[in-house]
């Protein structure tokens, strides 16, 4: 089929003449096959199920959508008083008198980063300060608040904040558009906390390290081959994570595999590095396992602590 039409059309800018009287022929080829069909995609949200032993209210709140921070900051404000209510250890046996502060920075990508500090008793010298990177799919402000309690009761700072798109933080939600991005805005967080706290934040903390960056993993991450000599252009450079180290993982993870925290503990030239894992531990050794495993786990972290600290 043709489909022919002729121009008279005289353009009123100089920039668009052209010859106007030559006709302007459209044509479309039609083939004698059918065309084949497309793929239909169908995205269907499935409903989140009722939280038992709340009301109907903080249920319908809990299920709104969760795609950007303002829902976010909504739920947790609503949970608040729940949470401090959990039958679980790190909310049961939490330490009074801890002092919190909360905020946000605005990064340099324009985001605002939700920033949290949990400090001793006043009065209590401080022996050093720690930050703390959550994993994929956390926040600083549910488990990890009983976890940075305990932590500060023995005398430290703890600071921490929400990655952009998770948590408190604005971004989408769970969306990790690059892992530079995430590594970027760690360290930019930290250079201003270390400003707050002076030259004594000498300690970076991370939990659930295996952050995916389109998505949940699969399967279990682990090291199919020697991955140092394919990370590394400059060899040499391996030998520059030379930090003190502890590294805890549970022998049981079906999440992350031991073995990729054992090959980290293999490779840094720290002279001062610790590896433990713990027999039969899941992946959140610090939430998920019975009780005195977690007063374990937070036990040996105090004392690696102590251990490097000037001030007893």
């Amino acid at each position: 089929m043709d489909l022919a039409l002729t121009a008279t059309f005289r353009p009123e800018y100089p920039q668009f003449r052209r010859n106007l009287y030559r006709p302007i022929s459209l044509r479309r080829h039609l083939s004698s096959k059918p065309p084949s069909p497309r793929p239909t995609v169908i995205v269907m949200a499935q409903k989140k199920p009722k939280i038992e032993g709340v009301s109907d209210e903080l249920n319908s709140i809990a299920s709104q959508n969760l795609d950007h921070a303002a829902a976010r900051r909504r739920v947790r404000s609503a949970f608040a008083n729940v949470q401090l209510q959990l039958d679980h250890i790190l909310f049961k046996m939490a330490p009074a008198g801890i002092r919190t502060e909360e905020w946000y920075e605005m990064n340099s990508n324009g985001q605002e980063i939700f920033c949290k500090s949990w400090l001793p008793k006043p009065g209590v010298r401080i022996k050093g300060a720690l930050c703390f990177c959550h994993g994929y799919g956390d926040t600083c402000t549910f488990f990890f608040e009983g976890i940075a309690k305990h932590i500060a009761a023995s005398g430290y700072g703890v600071y921490a904040i929400d990655h952009p798109g998770f948590g408190l933080s604005e971004g989408l939600h769970g969306y990790v558009p690059s892992f530079d991005a995430v590594v970027d805005n760690v360290i930019e967080q930290y250079r201003i906390m270390k400003d707050l706290r002076g030259n004594d934040t000498p300690c970076s903390t991370s939990e659930g390290t295996n952050l995916s960056i389109k998505g949940y993993a699969t399967s279990k991450a682990r090291p199919q081959k020697d991955l140092a000599d394919l990370a590394f252009r400059e060899l040499k450079k391996k030998q520059m994570v030379a930090s003190p180290m502890l590294i805890l993982h549970g022998a049981a993870d079906k999440v992350t595999d031991p073995r990729v925290s054992q090959f980290l503990y293999d490779k840094a030239s720290s002279t001062d590095k610790t590896l433990k894992l713990y027999e039969g531990g899941f992946h959140c050794i610090l939430e998920g396992e019975p009780d005195d495993r977690i007063l374990a786990v937070l036990s040996d972290i105090i004392s690696w602590l102590d251990s490097r600290t000037s001030l007893k």
